[in-house]
């Protein structure tokens, strides 16, 4: 800026005053000299504050108009075109509202938030936010993926090397050479430094489940707050998730696993069989009751550990799931099922009711033989503690769920059993009812399913036998040409009326039949045949 003398106009710092040319700049017909800036006035803001968003850098004024359209039509829409809000200041914001989430839930989101979102997403403005930003994090993810199960193939050989280190040394007879402790100790640093590595793999169910926080988020900013005009994750493109069906442990199977040590799936369900063998090596164990609830009834071992007394009615034979024991870590908490449909009563069938009531008179004898103790020698044992739970330790303390699996697993393998986790009981409780003619819906109550569909669609796969039953039906239903001329024959070749005995010949001796009385009604069972009879050599040539 000049005055009218052609000197420069100064502020009050002393640098000199600057203004647009606009349109008259005499430089702008030369190619790609300036750009475009749109401005446009908004409804004035708190106290009268005025609000002018403004943007340049568009090569043509139809691509300045048109953006100035966009930002008109959200602000018309009572989209805040002008916040500042970041990713990161939204989305600690937005989590501090949710005071509707589990505790367990909370603590997922709060990982996912601190460990994924802010360090991509985070130093973005919210009204700046895309689809691409979005699925560039993904894609980074998925990066890391690689990378970390590199490193996991890499800490399971440094850990096989340092076995084998260790079973030379061991195995060596003293004294044992020097050079073999030293290798062993050089295996031991190589599996420390692979393992610090990081090796944790965000598969495609965490990484639906991050969309799904997101979506939840943006939802929130689009529709309550409009910092948004849409939803950016809605045309996200991500790994196909398909939740793991239950996999049934058959004879194959168990082969392949005893052969190789690879599971055929994450979750697997044993057999009638198997079960039955798991039942009967644990008869004699403290937790045997527990078991028995969980494979018959399929409580979850939260279910199972927070079961309180007075949700039980010897009498009627039923428990009322109402709340659990959720853990952490060394955490634990109590807290409500895992969905509405979780708090359900669950009818106990007569073998898990005798237990309970046998455990629950070996809960009141322990506990009159521990406050003994206590009152001899106080010093040595504590209090007893009345936490009002059914399964508890002989001091009346609840057990840790964590540790509940540690030791169904320690009985498995000691059992020789093919593996299953702790929470895949409540699998084989869901297929056990259904061989036994257990009515679908009857066994999502049962579960506390929040739908038929969940149900019906996870146990599809059921145990073998009703699989067989299931593929003969069909077979059954249809009639044969030649399943009626085999049982044609057969008729044709039976005897015909009353056929004597002959008195002067003894039966034979080792397993003869007993004649069939004429008058019985009994009828001979056609033998089965294939449907194709096998061609004999020469035979297709004649």
């Amino acid at each position: 800026m000049t005055n009218e003398d052609g000197e420069p106009v100064l502020d009050t710092n002393g640098k000199p005053k600057l203004r647009e040319l606009g349109s008259a700049c005499p430089d702008l017909g030369k190619r790609d000299h300036g750009s475009w800036y749109y401005y446009v006035e908004l409804p004035p803001g708190p106290r009268g504050k005025r609000r002018r968003p403004r943007k340049g850098g568009f090569l043509t004024k139809k691509k300045a108009e048109e953006a100035a359209q966009k930002i008109w039509d959200q602000a018309q829409d009572g989209v805040d075109v002008l916040s500042d809000e970041t990713v990161e200041q939204f989305l600690l914001r937005w989590f501090s509202k949710r005071a509707d989430l589990k505790r367990s839930t909370r603590s997922t989101y709060e990982d996912h938030i601190n460990r994924v979102f802010v360090p991509h997403l985070g130093h973005l403005k919210m009204r700046d936010l895309r689809t691409r930003h979005l699925q560039e994090m993904f894609e980074q993810i998925w990066r890391d993926n690689e990378r970390h199960a590199a490193n996991r193939d890499a800490a399971e050989l440094a850990k096989v090397g340092c076995e084998a280190a260790h079973r030379a040394w061991k195995q060596a007879a003293k004294p044992r050479p020097p050079e073999l402790r030293e290798r062993w100790n050089e295996a031991k640093e190589r599996l420390c430094e692979a393992r610090r590595k990081p090796r944790y793999i965000t598969g495609p169910g965490v990484q639906l489940k991050m969309k799904n926080e997101l979506s939840a988020a943006l939802d929130y900013a689009k529709n309550t707050e409009k910092l948004i005009s849409q939803n950016w994750t809605e045309d996200l493109v991500l790994p196909k998730y398909t939740p793991p069906k239950p996999l049934v442990w058959t004879d194959e199977r168990v082969a392949h696993w005893r052969e190789t040590g690879e599971k055929p799936g994450p979750v697997m369900v044993w057999t009638a069989e198997q079960t039955g063998t798991f039942l009967d090596g644990v008869a004699e164990h403290r937790l045997y009751p527990m078991f028995h609830l969980m494979v018959f009834r399929g409580t979850r071992r939260g279910e199972s550990c927070g079961l309180p007394w007075r949700e039980t009615d010897m009498t009627a034979g039923t428990v009322h799931i109402s709340e659990q024991l959720v853990a952490a870590s060394y955490d634990v908490w109590e807290d409500t099922p895992k969905s509405d449909s979780g708090a359900r009563t669950v009818r106990l069938d007569s073998q898990t009711h005798q237990l309970l009531l046998f455990w629950r008179r070996r809960q009141q004898t322990e506990r009159a033989e521990w406050e003994e103790k206590h009152r001899k020698e106080p010093k040595k044992y504590e209090p007893y503690v009345d936490s009002g739970r059914v399964f508890t330790w002989e001091d009346g303390r609840p057990y840790h769920p964590e540790y509940l699996s540690q030791v169904f697993n320690r009985l498995v393998q000691k059992l020789g059993l093919p593996p299953i986790r702790l929470h895949d009981l409540r699998h084989c409780a869901a297929t056990l009812s259904l061989a036994a003619g257990v009515h679908m819906k009857t066994i999502q109550v049962l579960l506390g399913h929040s739908s038929y569909k969940l149900t019906a669609d996870t146990y599809t796969s059921v145990l073998p036998q009703l699989e067989l039953e299931a593929a003969d039906a069909p077979v059954a239903l249809v009639p044969r040409k030649v399943n009626q001329q085999e049982k044609g024959a057969a008729d044709d070749e039976r005897p015909r009326g009353p056929q004597p005995v002959p008195q002067d010949e003894p039966a034979a001796s080792g397993g003869a039949e007993p004649a069939v009385e004429p008058d019985s009604g009994a009828d001979e069972q056609a033998p089965v045949r294939p449907l194709i009879r096998p061609v004999e050599p020469g035979e297709a040539a004649a």
